[in-house]
């Protein structure tokens, strides 16, 4: 048996958990179709994902196709939880991009699509509502071409567009298929004898490399061009590969809680095979869902790891496809008896969803996306826990770097049984570099030389989470030069202890810079408001830095604080009369002007 790992990606409301219900439909695991209206889908199983009519966490269904096994991945459209998208995507064997045939193009829908193709990802795009009143398609196209891929290749066309019994036809461009290739002798057999080559072999082959994105019209609630869309899934995107017998390695893509409260791991298996007993990171593995064993290229739920964390095994360095939160609030438990509960609470949380980055110091505080993240937490903390909370004002999250270099140490008994000497200047990330002789290693309390670098490096990135100023500390080299111990009296604790009191004092003497969060941004809008917007924008904080006109559009390419993000999202819809589209990116920290 095959199996198609399948994510479908989309802005927010664009139907993608219509679509998914559709599928599980017509594969025969539903006997009716969910309406996401009524909150009835078979993928949105949180409470407040039906109340709210929206996907929060990424949910796995699978159904038969033929001869191949697909899991289905539906994922969160809203960018408040584009943290959830980003595990998925790493796990995929192809896309579906679902686009509304009336709101078209929007600015996650070009995110999803530039990340996509960044990894190289073969992606269908379904063009969705095509039953909707003020559906396009010829102009849609277009949009497609110029704001996703130029490298498009229709698949369907729609009839009785914008009527309840639109319908889409099949379409094959056979030119523009030998077009694509760039093979100038399979243009010039295209030339000789049109009907000889086979176009939909080509088509599979690259749409397989990424190379090309078909697209099909349809709708996913009357079903229209959804059978056309599933040949498509069959035929065109590559099924799971990876070797069984390999060495064991995969990825945990998301962590959930069973009824008895005990961790359950999503597992997308890469290489290898995964059996009931094998010890892995998180613990031992006490059962899959199911099935004794889980080869490379399936998912299957996995029991027993009991410390398990999202991310690769073994552990890769992976690069961080969408930018981190920029946001932070404090929560307050409206009964301080909670406080402790909270923490755990939040801690659960957090090993779902690990970019919550709590920290906990005289507060408790956690990292968003937005407001709307906040209003999820808050809800999943009453209803799940139990603890009706509060929160303080949304801040931006800013970062400390150091402004030098600067030395600090302590003698053995001067504050704990332990001496320490080290040194802070500016790095990239957290460096941590341990240089000690091995007479200075207490090897009767670490056994080894690694053990005991390794417990000083975790001393150092907590006591880095909160700079002089109170944000975390980032970019920086600690270069660690003496250390010294009474053998037998000094435990770990005294050097677990001694280390945040050497390197704060290292890091203010060194001193640091608080630095801000800055967004990179596009502004696509009708051109008659041009004038209007680019004087506008200075006014909201943001720097733009080059602006193209065109006969109807421009585009306005700058930088914004990231704390002045929200106040440029409200105001573009009045700038623009409703038409402008605004699509935002980390871009990276600098030091804010002032004091901090």
């Amino acid at each position: 048996m095959s199996f198609l790992n399948l994510g479908i990606v989309a802005h927010v409301d664009a139907g993608k958990t219509s679509l998914t219900e559709r599928l599980l439909y017509a594969g025969g695991v539903i006997d009716s179709l969910g309406s996401v209206d009524a909150g009835s889908t078979r993928t949105d199983s949180l409470e407040l994902e039906r109340r709210r009519g929206i996907t929060i966490k990424t949910a796995v269904a699978s159904f038969p196709l033929r001869d191949v096994t697909v899991n289905l991945i539906d994922t969160p459209g809203h960018p408040d939880f584009i943290a959830e998208v980003e595990r998925a995507l790493r796990v995929l064997d192809g896309a579906i991009l679902v686009v509304s045939a009336v709101e078209g193009v929007q600015a996650q829908t070009r995110v999803l699509m530039r990340t996509l193709r960044r990894l190289r990802v073969p992606t269908i795009v379904f063009v969705n509502k095509i039953d909707r009143a003020g559906a396009r398609a010829d102009g849609l196209l277009r949009d497609l071409a110029a704001k996703l891929s130029p490298r498009i290749v229709p698949l369907s066309t729609p009839r009785d567009l914008g009527t309840p019994s639109a319908t889409a036809l099949p379409a094959l461009p056979s030119g523009r298929i030998v077009e694509l290739t760039g093979d100038d002798q399979l243009l010039t057999s295209f030339v000789r004898d049109e009907r000889s080559l086979p176009y939909r072999k080509i088509l599979a082959e690259l749409t397989r490399q990424s190379d090309v994105q078909p697209v099909f019209f349809g709708s996913a609630v009357t079903g229209a061009g959804v059978d056309a869309l599933i040949d498509g899934l069959a035929t065109l995107l590559p099924t799971a590969g990876g070797d069984p017998e390999g060495p064991v390695g995969g990825t945990v893509f998301k962590v959930e809680r069973d009824p008895a409260g005990a961790r359950v791991a999503y597992v997308r298996m890469f290489s290898g095979t995964l059996h009931v007993r094998d010890r892995l990171p998180g613990g031992t593995v006490t059962a899959i869902e199911g099935r004794d064993t889980l080869p490379a290229g399936e998912i299957g739920r996995v029991h027993g790891l009991r410390d398990v964390r999202i991310g690769s095994f073994p552990p890769s360095a992976d690069a961080q496809l969408f930018a981190p939160p920029t946001l932070s609030t404090v929560v307050v438990p409206k009964d301080p008896a909670d406080r402790h509960a909270l923490h755990t609470a939040l801690t659960e949380l957090a090993e779902q969803d690990p970019l919550i980055g709590l920290r906990r110091d005289d507060e408790i505080a956690v990292s968003l996306y937005g407001e709307v993240q906040k209003e999820v937490i808050e809800t999943t903390l009453a209803e799940q826990y139990g603890i009706p909370v509060t929160f303080r004002e949304t801040r931006t999250i800013h970062i400390e770097r150091p402004a030098g270099t600067g030395g600090a140490g302590a003698t053995l008994g001067e504050y704990f049984m332990a001496a320490l000497t080290l040194e802070v200047s500016p790095g990239a990330g957290v460096e941590f570099e341990l240089d000690v002789p091995i007479e200075q290693v207490p090897i009767h309390v670490f056994r080894t030389a690694e053990f005991f670098r390794e417990a000083l490096e975790s001393a150092v990135r907590t006591t880095l989470a909160r700079g002089p100023h109170g944000w975390p500390v980032t970019d920086i080299r600690v270069h660690v030069t003496r250390t010294g111990f009474r053998s037998p009296a000094t435990t770990a604790a005294d050097f677990r202890k001694l280390m945040p009191i050497v390197l704060t004092s290292a890091l203010r003497r060194a001193g640091t810079t608080v630095c801000e969060p800055i967004h990179r941004f596009r502004l696509d809008g009708p051109v008659t408001t041009l004038g209007a917007t680019l004087a506008a924008l200075g006014r909201l904080g943001a720097a733009p830095e080059s602006s193209e006109a065109g006969p109807a559009e421009y585009v306005i390419r700058g930088r914004v604080p990231a704390a002045r993000l929200r106040a440029l999202e409200q105001a573009i819809p009045a700038l623009t009369h409703g038409e402008g589209v605004l699509e935002s990116t980390f871009d990276s920290y600098r030091p804010v002007a002032g004091r901090p």
